[in-house]
């Protein structure tokens, strides 16, 4: 697809919705007898109901684009969430974000989250577009430190990435700003696979910075903004306060724990 050389810009976010799932069968959908994991229904309504219309609610939100294989088969979930629009996600994840954003229907800046993640807030999302909108960054990932996550969950089970500055488990928000995001976007092609081991994820920047994260003598902070450095590109690392941003439904575990916090804000609303 031709880009435009000139970002597009406009007010408010653009939200991308990732709804698509890897090739054969997804276990947490074979489980609760779906074809799609993004429909797998948690507190009565389809996961990716929960997500649009979290940012359906949120102010700074203009637009949604929510991206799978076949949108025919998401239309009704995602028309029961909010206003967005669905249209077909290419092969893999970052291809498919590439292949949007920026472009008319998904001007700057733009929002990317999953589909799987059902316990999203309009509060959430709010922390994480004013902080990377302060930024000022090209690229903005949110993070969840291992503190946070126990201090609310001591027995939930996640995987960490170590560095010096924390533990670190992912949110699922990245905030991509201008043109210069494609560079990363480009990059994480290539290495999505190592997405969960640090080391191998930041070989890609050079063999310096890969053994200063194997070694744990780097902040995951600074090691995003020297990677960041690498691409010709800002990027920075948010912080996020709430624990449940970094909990997404993969697992029938995570769905059972999931459960179990949308019912309490039911009763407590």
């Amino acid at each position: 697809m031709t880009k435009n050389k000139a970002p597009i810009t406009s007010k408010g976010w653009t939200a991308i919705v990732l709804a698509g799932q890897r090739p054969g069968v997804d276990p947490l959908a074979a489980h609760f007898g779906h074809s799609w994991k993004a429909l797998v229904p948690i507190a009565g309504e389809a996961m990716v109901t929960h997500v649009v219309r979290t940012l359906s609610a949120v102010p700074n939100i203009a637009r949604i684009l929510v991206l799978a294989q076949d949108v025919s088969v998401l239309q009704a979930a995602v028309e029961a969430g909010g206003c967005a629009q669905l249209r077909p996600s290419h092969q893999g994840i970052s291809t498919s974000i590439l292949a949007y954003a920026g472009d008319e229907e998904a001007p700057w800046p733009v929002l990317v989250t999953t589909a799987d993640h059902p316990l999203l807030t309009p509060d959430m999302v709010t922390e994480f577009l004013m902080k990377a909108s302060a930024s000022a960054a090209d690229v903005s990932v949110a993070m969840v430190e291992k503190n946070v996550m126990l201090s609310a969950y001591p027995d939930n089970k996640r995987t960490w990435l170590r560095f010096r500055d924390g533990h670190w488990s992912g949110a699922n928000l990245f905030a991509l700003h201008s043109d210069r995001a494609r560079a990363a976007l480009t990059l994480w092609a290539s290495a999505e696979q190592d997405r969960k081991q640090a080391w191998k994820l930041f070989l890609h920047f050079g063999p310096r910075l890969a053994l200063r994260a194997l070694t744990r003598s780097i902040g995951l902070g600074a090691a995003l903004e020297r990677a960041g450095e690498r691409l010709g590109l800002s990027a920075r690392l948010i912080s996020m306060s709430v624990a449940e941003a970094a909990i997404d439904v993969d697992k029938p575990s995570d769905h059972a724990l999931a459960t179990a916090i949308l019912k309490h804000r039911l009763n407590q609303a």
